[in-house]
């Protein structure tokens, strides 16, 4: 019975400690106060008990609690999760733009390993990699049963190493099997170009720590040759990342002081609106305001803004903000709806956990989450009117649902996304050019007519 005692006092020790670490508002600390559920407490000692006692081979007790740390962040909703010390340093340097591995954006479904996004001009990506790909095996090991956490540390490691994954693709009889070569990924997350004279491109692979920054670069590289008549922002396949490298990328476009998102969850800590101003945006005092390097004309060129299923995060807040201020005209199909703020709570051992702390809303007050950004003119990738087929937030087991209220939601079907009265699709045409999306996003720009699903269509501003 002693070792029983003991266990049941590790559990309540461990889940006490966690809720105080956490403290994230009085309202925490209230429930904190509740009463603990003490038969569930029980059973968990009983289960760690007879493992302690009768598994096949000898486990201990932290590898035990990590585990069940683990289990308890993974069955909440597909962003939370805990990071052990690998996966919390990876975490910081893939924020900086720079990590050894594959170039992947994936998530966890059924078990298996779920590919969002390849990023773009990475093994990955070069092998044909493709979002909705599931990986059931990496090398010799079975996915299935280890956490994701576990499985991208399988797949990043040292540059020049081989790596084999067995992935699973829909319309395909047969397990397709590639070896990829780990690189060191390093995404530059701004890049741009001038598409013809007077009108610019701008691409936003991925929010990073310098992102805005760095997008105001390429907005003062873009003006140089003479003022812009138009500018496509590109944000396809973008799976976002940090909150306040989009709040800076909007501020590049928009007035000062005006709304660009707000977040709310349950407790006060989690209930913030962000402006366009450099106290959301810049990450620390010390930093100059990079948003007064702009030319004044930044903040009135007219602007096409690029998305789709691939779509996330903080790309849709960027979109989402200038659709509602209507900075911009939003062009492409649905975003991936991912509408969740996940808060970094750092532990001892440098290890974190990644937890899910509340929804963020459009500057109207929509909800992105598993619903996404509705384009205001739908393009698909192709003039015969079909896209890729693309993962998104509500295709995903246990989703936050959109209402605050709603709870959590299974995987429903998605149907592909069409225009009202969208006409049926017509052949492609043979002089069709590659990117079709941003062709028509040109043509808008120049105000001529744009070719949708085989038709014509004036498009008035």
């Amino acid at each position: 019975m002693g070792k029983w005692k003991q266990a049941s006092l590790i559990c309540a020790g461990f889940l006490g400690g966690v809720l105080i670490s956490l403290h994230f508002s009085a309202m925490a600390e209230k429930e904190a106060r509740s009463n603990l559920p003490i038969e569930e407490l029980r059973t968990f000692a009983e289960v760690f008990g007879a493992i302690k006692q009768g598994y096949v081979e000898p486990i201990d007790d932290k590898q035990l609690i990590t585990h069940a740390i683990s289990g308890m962040l993974s069955n909440l909703d597909p962003h939370s999760a805990y990071l052990d010390n690998d996966s919390f340093k990876e975490l910081q340097v893939g924020t900086r733009g720079e990590f050894g591995g594959l170039g992947i954006e994936v998530t966890m479904e059924d078990g298996l390993v779920k590919v969002v996004s390849p990023i773009e001009d990475t093994p990955a990506d070069r092998a044909g990699v493709r979002a909705g790909d599931l990986i059931f095996k990496l090398d010799d090991t079975m996915v299935k049963g280890l956490s994701l956490t576990d499985a991208v540390k399988r797949m990043r490691g040292k540059p020049k190493t081989d790596i084999r994954i067995s992935i699973l693709r829909k319309g395909e009889n047969r397990p397709i099997e590639i070896t990829l070569t780990r690189e060191v990924i390093k995404v530059q997350s701004v890049k741009s170009r001038v598409l013809e004279k007077g009108y610019g491109y701008l691409r936003v692979a991925s929010f990073q720590e310098n992102t805005a920054s760095s997008v105001v670069k390429h907005l003062n590289d873009l003006y140089k040759p003479g003022a812009l008549n138009g500018l496509v922002l590109d944000l396809r396949n973008d799976p976002g990342g940090l909150l306040h490298s989009a709040v800076g990328v909007s501020a590049a476009f928009l007035p000062p002081n005006i709304k660009v998102t707000s977040t709310d969850g349950r407790v006060p800590d989690a209930k913030h609106t962000y402006y366009t101003l450099p106290e959301d945006y810049l990450r620390s005092r010390r930093e100059e305001d990079f948003v007064k390097l702009l030319p004044p004309d930044a903040f009135k060129v007219p602007i096409v803004v690029l998305i789709n299923g691939g779509s996330a995060s903080a790309s849709e807040i960027v979109a989402g903000a200038l659709q509602d201020h209507k900075r911009a005209v939003i062009m492409g199909t649905a975003s991936f709806g991912k509408g969740s703020v996940q808060t970094v709570v750092p532990l001892p051992g440098n290890t974190a956990i990644k937890l899910t702390t509340a929804r963020y809303f459009t500057p109207s007050g929509r909800s992105i989450q598993a619903k996404g950004i509705e384009p205001d003119i739908v393009v698909e990738e192709s003039l015969n009117g079909t896209s890729a087929s693309r993962l998104r937030e509500s295709d995903l087991d246990h989703h936050l649902g959109n209402d605050k209220d709603s709870g959590l939601q299974p995987a429903q079907p998605r149907s592909p996304t069409k225009a009202k009265n969208e006409p049926a699709a017509a052949p492609e045409a043979p002089e069709a050019k590659k990117d079709y999306q941003l062709d028509q996003a040109l043509n808008l720009l120049k105000g001529l007519q744009i070719v949708r699903s085989g038709t014509l269509k004036t498009e008035d501003r």
